[in-house]
């Protein structure tokens, strides 16, 4: 099930609705329709917002997928709630990060290609350590942005970077979790983009401590949050046959796979639980797949450094295609 966040004006709260035939279909309208037409009232209860939804994740995940299985005959375009449709064409909606306000997103370093690659790149070997346990940073939960929004060039950067990532949103709390629990938090998995100034983050990762200002102007999350249920047959040892694709402009840099991660998620999420609670809606990102930045191709291989009018796209088997154009501080 493909759930995501919308609106149609980027001021007002975004609303949950689920993909179906290229549709996003809201919820709480076809709950309405439900009850008024198919004397459905069990559908009444079911959550308005995507963090609503995650907080009671277990219910609502059986009441939606009910839903949409309600819904998926009927001819979408001609049924109403009131005045008002319960389904609108995918391209007139405004896509919000599929989850809007994460408490918190650890963003981890969990592709060893990715990390030997670049660390070769500045002439380092490989960090034994990194073998030893999942490391993460804290990014900035308020600096989200959905699919096909602009992302402002940050001013005090030459070396504009994007990441092609995996993000996995937690659906239950938890605390000090094994594997089996950790695994039972997953509600889904969205498409993850950890837009860095590399420049930047060098200068702070020479001081010890970092990155930071190198990474919390933006992060990118959508279109969608599919559920995880959507990936259990493609299941390849820690990871997933699934393939991510990174373009600039239309052309192909990187192509890598999920079933290459050296970390579980669900190693992630008990690392990340230990001694600490994790809530519904925290996001946990993959870090980069092999291949899947500037910093690791090479500026010399990848057209140099992002620029201003460039657009990339992050397209995970599955999961779809999550765009993000870059525009100057003036606009």
């Amino acid at each position: 099930m493909k759930l995501l966040s919308y609106s149609l004006d980027r001021r007002m709260e975004p609303r949950l609705a689920f993909q179906l035939r290229g549709y996003a279909v809201d919820v709480m309208r076809a709950a309405l329709w439900m009850k008024d037409n198919r004397d459905a009232a069990q559908f009444l209860v079911v959550a308005t917002s995507m963090r609503l939804a995650l907080a009671k994740w277990n219910e609502q995940s059986t009441l939606l997928q009910e839903l949409q299985q309600a819904m998926s005959s009927l001819e979408l375009d001609l049924i109403k709630a009131g005045d008002r449709p319960v389904a609108l064409p995918e391209s007139e909606i405004i896509y919000f990060p599929p989850v809007p306000d994460p408490l918190t997103i650890r963003d981890f370093y969990a592709f060893e290609e990715h990390v030997r690659k670049a660390r070769a790149r500045r002439k380092l070997d490989m960090i034994p350590e990194w073998y030893d346990i999942p490391v993460f940073y804290f990014t900035n939960p308020t600096a989200l942005l959905g699919h096909q929004w602009e992302l402002v060039a940050p001013p005090y950067t030459q070396e504009l970077d994007f990441e092609l990532e995996i993000g996995c949103v937690i659906g239950q709390s938890g605390r000090n979790l094994g594997a089996d629990a950790a695994k039972s938090r997953i509600a889904g998995y969205t498409i993850m983009n950890d837009w860095s100034a590399r420049d930047v983050q060098r200068q702070e990762m020479k001081v010890g401590l970092g990155p930071a200002k190198g990474k919390d102007f933006g992060t990118s999350l959508g279109p969608y949050l599919v559920t995880a249920d959507e990936f259990d047959n493609l299941a390849v040892g820690k990871g997933h046959n699934v393939e991510m694709i990174a373009k600039r402009n239309g052309q192909e840099l990187s192509r890598g796979n999920w079933k290459d991660i050296h970390f579980s998620f669900s190693e992630m999420i008990m690392r990340a639980s230990q001694g600490v609670d994790l809530k519904p809606g925290d996001i946990l990102g993959s870090g980069t797949v092999g291949t899947g930045c500037i910093l690791e191709l090479g500026p010399e291989k990848a057209g140099g450094w992002l620029q201003v009018g460039d657009r990339v796209e992050l397209e995970i088997q599955g999961m779809g295609t999550l765009v993000n154009r870059i525009v100057s501080g003036s606009n």
